[in-house]
């Protein structure tokens, strides 16, 4: 391999880099809003307190 090659190697890594990299961002997004729905969910699905109470 010349120099040439190997810059563009390099360079194809770097990019293939920067896509995982922003895959992965979006990944974490979604999982954080997931996360969050479910939360949400649980909390609407749990008895209330006076509920509990007039057990």
């Amino acid at each position: 391999m010349d120099a040439g090659e190997v810059t563009a190697y390099l360079d194809r890594v770097a990019d293939d880099l920067a896509h995982l990299y922003a895959e992965l961002a979006r990944s974490q997004d979604e999982t954080m809003r997931v996360k969050e729905a479910l939360r949400q969910w649980q909390s609407r699905q749990a008895p209330s307190m006076r509920e509990l109470a007039r057990r």
